[in-house]
């Protein structure tokens, strides 16, 4: 579907969605934190410090995709703003200003909505806690993580309150069920991501043709990475109560989004144009696709990184699976294109997904022109 409509028109209502949901956040994380303002007694203090600022900490990270810079005269326009799946499948839906008459259904699925917005967001705080515990990560785009700040039982407990409270604020049943069924899927995928890291799986991988490999690098990616997609939208979906055969089409796209995002995250620890400082951080697993591609014929006991970078493949297989992590984004947006309701749609769509996919098409141009294949 062409997106020929107005870009103004488009991102002011992404901008208008978006601070709509910056405002529930703030809301909810008032009320959260309320008694830590009203500390009088001893256990009052140490819950403050315990439980309620490790919380806010996590809520209130600017970590996550690239925000909308700020844009004067705008709703929010003073902070930048992130864009949410969530209200994208509101508006592909049920519409966008103007388009309809107002129905007192709508108002009510808007509140579904803007309880659905904020219990993901708080669900992907959560992840981000739990993961960089799990991942011994201090940093995460340039900020501490949250077990670096306030030690890791104290981030631990704070990732698990997290959970149960946004599941708690979503409340409508339909939500809540794809939400805990996300949850599983992400703690599963993250399982086996894990896992990559023992002996024994580590073993059997070595060991392993490739297209086992790859096999086991799908579908932990589809569930670790794919599921930071996946449920955002499938929530919203469950909310307004769309049916079936767009629910599983928007799920294949948000697998294939997963999948472009993850090769974009394995490919950057061999570009240091765009991972920086984390380049060639995850050498020491057997979770990186680029190490996967590469292990036939690796000694038993090869130095992962000293054997990866001096492969004679390296280069070819670079521009293989970044053009390969194109193709998916691209897929994906024909897909989701395809069920959208309007040219408004399709446009509100692209500036949400395009704030990560940008780089994942700016991936592809930096290593065409490093390795001049």
């Amino acid at each position: 579907m062409a997106t020929t409509v107005e870009a103004t028109d488009v991102d002011a209502v992404v901008r208008s969605d978006a601070a709509l949901l910056e405002d529930d956040l703030a809301e909810f994380l008032g009320a959260l934190t309320a008694p830590a303002r009203a500390a009088a007694s001893a256990y009052d203090t140490a819950l403050r410090r315990s439980l309620y600022e490790p919380v806010a900490d996590a809520v209130g990270s600017k970590i996550g995709q690239q925000a909308l810079p700020p844009t004067a005269a705008t709703p929010g326009g003073r902070a930048p703003l992130r864009p949410s799946m969530v209200y994208w499948a509101y508006r592909n839906y049920r519409g966008f200003p103007g388009e309809s008459a107002e129905r007192d259904e709508t108002a009510a699925e808007l509140a579904v909505v803007r309880r659905t917005a904020v219990a993901v967001r708080i669900l992907l705080k959560a992840a981000v806690a739990l993961d960089d515990i799990q991942d011994g990560s201090d940093v995460r785009y340039g900020e501490p993580a949250l077990h670096t700040t306030h030690g890791t039982p104290l981030a631990l407990n704070a990732g698990a309150w997290l959970i149960m409270s946004a599941l708690r604020h979503a409340a409508d049943p339909a939500v809540v069920d794809s939400l805990v069924r996300s949850v599983g899927d992400g703690f599963t995928g993250q399982a086996v991501d894990m896992s990559s890291r023992t002996a024994l799986t580590r073993a059997e991988l070595l060991a392993a043709p490739r297209a086992v490999r790859v096999g086991f690098w799908e579908e932990t990616a589809a569930l670790k990475t794919g599921t930071l997609f996946r449920m955002p939208l499938d929530a919203a979906l469950a909310g307004l109560r769309v049916v079936e055969d767009d629910r599983l089409a928007l799920d294949g796209a948000m697998r294939q989004l997963g999948l472009a995002s993850q090769l974009f995250n394995d490919l950057t620890d061999f570009v240091p144009e765009l991972g920086g400082a984390n380049t060639h951080e995850d050498f020491d697993g057997l979770g990186n696709r680029v190490l996967l591609e590469l292990l036939d014929g690796a000694p038993p006991e090869a130095e992962f990184k000293r054997y990866v970078l001096g492969h004679p493949q390296l280069e070819r297989t670079l521009l293989a699976l970044a053009e390969e992590a194109v193709a998916l984004k691209r897929a994906a947006k024909d897909t989701v294109h395809g069920v959208c309701r309007s040219e408004r749609s399709a446009a509100y769509f692209d500036v949400t997904i395009e704030r990560k996919g940008h780089l994942i098409d700016r991936l592809l141009t930096t290593v065409r022109q490093r390795s001049g294949l």
